[in-house]
C-alpha cells in the first residue's frame, strides 16, 4: 500500500502573470518500514507539492504589462505600466448605458439614479418652534450658523461644499441607527433605512457637483475632518438619545440650507458669481439640459434641501406622536 503526503494545501486567487500553473514535484527519499505483524512494508513517498502563492486579503491579482514606447524627440523611452485587475470570483462591471444608448461614464452613480428634480415644491415652509424641544433643536442650529456666516461671509460656492459634507451626516447615522435596531429586533424599517441613505447619498452628490465648481482650500480641508469628526459623534449620541430631537435639528439645518441657497442665486443673478455652465456630473444625475448653468444647478440643489426638510420634520413628528418611524410609510424616491 502507498501513501504519498502532498504536504500543506496551499490556494493561489490566480496564476502569476496569467500564464499556465508548472506542476513540478521532487520526490524525496523512499524509506521502507516495517508494519510489524502485519507483515506488510508501508512505503511513504515525500512529495514536496508546487507552490502557487500564498493568499493574503485581495481576491483581485494585477496583471502589469509594462510598455516601452520610444519617442522621436531624442529617442528615449519611457514605461508606461498597464494595470488590468481580473477579478478570481469573476465579477466583472457591467456596462451601462444612457437612455440614448451612448454610453455612461460615471461610476459614482447609475441612470437609474438620476431625476428631474422638482422645482415647484414650497420654500417657505417653516415649523414653528413651539415646544420647548423645538425651541432647542431651532437655537441649536441658530448658533451653529453664527460662526459659518463669519468664516464663509459671502464665499458661497466654499460654503456649500462645508455645508454638504456635514449635511451627508445624519441620514448615514440615523439609516445606520436604524438598520442595526432591526437586526435586534428582527422587523421591518418601514422604508424608513433606504430612504434616510438615499438622503445621505444625495446631499454626498451635491459636494461632487461643487466640488467641480470651486476647489477648498487646505484648511477648510483640516476644518471638515474637524467639523465632521465632532458633528458625527455629537449626532450619533443625540439619535441613540432623542431620535425626535436629532430629525427636528435636521429639519432647521435643511431650512437655513435653503436661505444659503437662496442668497446664493443672489449673488449669481447680481453678477457677483460667474454664472459658469453646469458641470457635467450635474447635467446626467439631475437631468438637466446640455444648456444648463451653475445657477440651474443651485435651484435643483436648493429644491432637494427642500424635500429633505420636509422628510426630516415629517419624522420628527411621528416620534412626537409616540410611534415609530416603521409605523408609517417612508416617502422613498422623494426628490
Amino acid at each position: 500500500m502507498a501513501l504519498a503526503f502532498h504536504g500543506r494545501r496551499y490556494f493561489s486567487t490566480a496564476m502569476a502573470n496569467g500564464g499556465a500553473a508548472t506542476y513540478t514535484a521532487a520526490i524525496g527519499r523512499a524509506s521502507a518500514v516495517d508494519a510489524g505483524k502485519f507483515g506488510e512494508k508501508v512505503v511513504f513517498k515525500w512529495v514536496r507539492a508546487p507552490i502557487l502563492g500564498v493568499r493574503y486579503s485581495s481576491t483581485l491579482t494585477l496583471d502589469e504589462k509594462k510598455e516601452f514606447d520610444s519617442r522621436a524627440d531624442g529617442g528615449i523611452k519611457t514605461a508606461s505600466t498597464k494595470l488590468e485587475a481580473v477579478s478570481y470570483w469573476g465579477v466583472e462591471p457591467a456596462k451601462v448605458a444612457k437612455h440614448d444608448g451612448t454610453e455612461w461614464k460615471w461610476s459614482c452613480f447609475r441612470p437609474w439614479d438620476t431625476y428631474k428634480a422638482n422645482l415647484s415644491i414650497d420654500l417657505n415652509k417653516h415649523h414653528p418652534a413651539v415646544k420647548f424641544m423645538d425651541k432647542a433643536a431651532y437655537w441649536t442650529v441658530k448658533a451653529l450658523r453664527y460662526p459659518t456666516d463669519i468664516f464663509f461671509q459671502k464665499r458661497y460656492g466654499c460654503r456649500a461644499m462645508m455645508l454638504e459634507t456635514v449635511a451627508a451626516v445624519p441620514g448615514m447615522v440615523a439609516g445606520m441607527v436604524l438598520h442595526l435596531k432591526s437586526l435586534r429586533r428582527f422587523e421591518h424599517s418601514g422604508g424608513w433605512i433606504k430612504a434616510l441613505l438615499e438622503e445621505a447619498e444625495n446631499e454626498r452628490m451635491h459636494l461632487m457637483t461643487f466640488m467641480e465648481v470651486s476647489q477648498p482650500k487646505w484648511y477648510e480641508r483640516a476644518l471638515v475632518f474637524t467639523v465632521q469628526g465632532v458633528f458625527f459623534h455629537a449626532y450619533f449620541l443625540a439619535y441613540l438619545l432623542s431620535p425626535k430631537f436629532s430629525h427636528r435639528i435636521v429639519g432647521y439645518l435643511e431650512e437655513e440650507a435653503i436661505h444659503s441657497y437662496t442668497e446664493f442665486l443672489k449673488e449669481i443673478d447680481n453678477g457677483t458669481i460667474e454664472n459658469v455652465p453646469a458641470p457635467a456630473i450635474a447635467l446626467d444625475y439631475w437631468q438637466l439640459a446640455p444648456e444648463s448653468t451653475l445657477r440651474d444647478v443651485v435651484m435643483v440643489v436648493r429644491a432637494d434641501e427642500a424635500h429633505h426638510r420636509d422628510v426630516n420634520h415629517f419624522a420628527s413628528d411621528i416620534h412626537c406622536l409616540g410611534r415609530e418611524l416603521k409605523d408609517m410609510t417612508a416617502p422613498l424616491g422623494y426628490h
